[in-house]
């Protein structure tokens, strides 16, 4: 939820012509990272869980990707992507573990 308020924040920063382009992509991508971390596991399903763990992995290498566009357009604080992008680094290693434990759980 973190990584979300401060990617709000950051594409906050953008032309105004990027409301509906990347500034919009940045934000659907983040804010389904931890909304998929939820609906999977409400499921009460540990297969679907995972299902929406790889949800949320996606969503995060599609925030990646838009967070190193902006930098190559040089739209908002580069050294703000970068930090974004480090926490992105970190949440992915979480949900890999997650993944891992929750198979691991499973096969139980």
């Amino acid at each position: 939820m973190t990584l979300a308020e401060d990617s709000y924040r950051f594409s906050a920063e953008f032309p105004r012509e990027e409301m509906y382009g990347l500034i919009s992509q940045i934000r659907r991508a983040v804010v389904s990272i931890p909304a998929n971390i939820a609906e999977g596991y409400g499921r009460n399903s540990p297969g679907s869980y995972v299902t929406f763990l790889h949800n949320a992995q996606g969503s995060l290498k599609e925030l990646e990707t838009h967070l190193i566009l902006s930098q190559r357009l040089k739209f908002g604080s580069f050294e703000a992507a970068a930090q974004l992008l480090a926490r992105c680094e970190s949440i992915g290693g979480m949900l890999v573990g997650l993944v891992r434990g929750v198979r691991g759980a499973q096969d139980r």
